[in-house]
This record gives structure tokens, sequence and C-alpha cells, in this order.
């Protein structure tokens, strides 16, 4: 009987350990469940995660800047709210000017023929022509220089160009200026070798 005590003593050492690694089993068991069944938990309760490609967005166009009130052409003549140019051969000085009571163009420079000095004018007369706000183109009666730009040089206004400024259009070709009054018509051409009034 001996072995049959040694054989159930072995058992209930046997048993008793496979009850003490069955029930701590069981109790990792339901833990590990638990943590499985947490991570499911996070899994299922995260929001889904969808990828759609974003609609493709313009940027607004820029805005289109107004158009200025002068070219740049314009501004290289300009001084003191006036306007100076040189005719293409630089035989004369022009502007279209504006005075404290009128505005008028002009050019200074000697032409041929001059009328002859009226009675009335006392300093230089016939050295060129102008057109005022009113009446026809005249020869010039001054003092001094009139169209000679208050820094003392004027760029050349090319040949077959305009300038057009406070009521008056002065066009140049290779021998000549012509300016006039955009109102009334009315100015001059002036070369060394002839003008004309209108």
């Amino acid at each position: 009987m001996s072995s049959v005590a040694a054989v159930g003593c072995a058992a209930l050492v046997l048993a008793g350990c496979g009850s003490s690694t069955t029930e701590e089993s069981q109790a990792e068991t339901p833990s590990a469940a638990r943590s499985t069944s947490a991570a499911a938990t996070v899994t299922t309760e995260s929001a889904p995660t969808t990828t759609s490609a974003l609609p493709e967005t313009t940027p607004p166009p820029e805005p289109t800047p107004s158009a200025p009130t002068t070219t740049l052409v314009d501004v290289e003549y300009e001084r003191n709210e006036s306007y100076y140019f040189a005719s293409p051969d630089g035989a004369f000085q022009c502007g279209i000017v504006r005075l404290p009571t009128r505005t008028e163009a002009g050019c200074e420079g000697a032409t041929d023929p001059v009328p002859p000095q009226p009675d009335n004018c006392v300093v230089n007369w016939g050295h060129g022509i102008r057109v005022k706000d009113t009446g026809p183109g005249e020869f010039l009666c001054s003092g001094g220089p009139v169209y000679l730009s208050p820094d003392g040089t004027s760029p050349a206004l090319p040949p077959g160009s305009a300038l057009t400024q406070l009521g008056y259009t002065c066009t140049t070709t290779d021998v000549d200026v012509t300016c006039a009054n955009d109102s009334t018509g009315h100015g001059f051409t002036i070369a060394p070798g002839s003008n004309e009034t209108f």
C-alpha cells in the first residue's frame, strides 16, 4: 500500500498544483480578456478614419490696378505742374505750362519769317509762338525764357510722338513742332525755316 499511498500523495500534489494553475489561469484569463476587450473597445470607440481628396481651390484673382492718369512718358516731361520738352533737333524749347491766370502751350527758338514787331511789345519779339486758352496761335513778346524747364534741361519729344496735358496736345516730326488747344483747335506749327498760326 505504500506504493498506493505514494501514488495517491503524488496525485494530490499534482491535483493541487493543477488546481492552482487552473485558478491562476482562470484569474488571468478574464484580465487578459479584459485587456483585449479594452483594447478592442478603444479601437472601436475611436472614430473611423476616412481619406478623401480635397477639392482643388484656386486663389482669388489679385485686384487689377487702376490705370494711371499719366503715362511714364508724360512723367519724364513734368516739372512743377507743367510739361517741358525740346524739339527732336533741339532747335526749340517747348512747354505746356500752367500759369497763375491761364494755361498755354508754346515753343521758343529762332524761326523765320517773323511778322513785324507790334508797338505794344517793348521786349523780345518773335522768338517763339504760343497758343492760349482762347484765340489763335500768336508770336511771343517776352522778356525772357517762358518754355525752358525750371531745371534748365528738357528731354526731346521724339519725332512722331504726342504729349497731351492740361487741355493741349503737342506733336513732333523730324522738322517741326505743332501744338494745339484741344478745346478750340487753335494752335501753331513752328520750324527753323517756317511757321504757321491757326
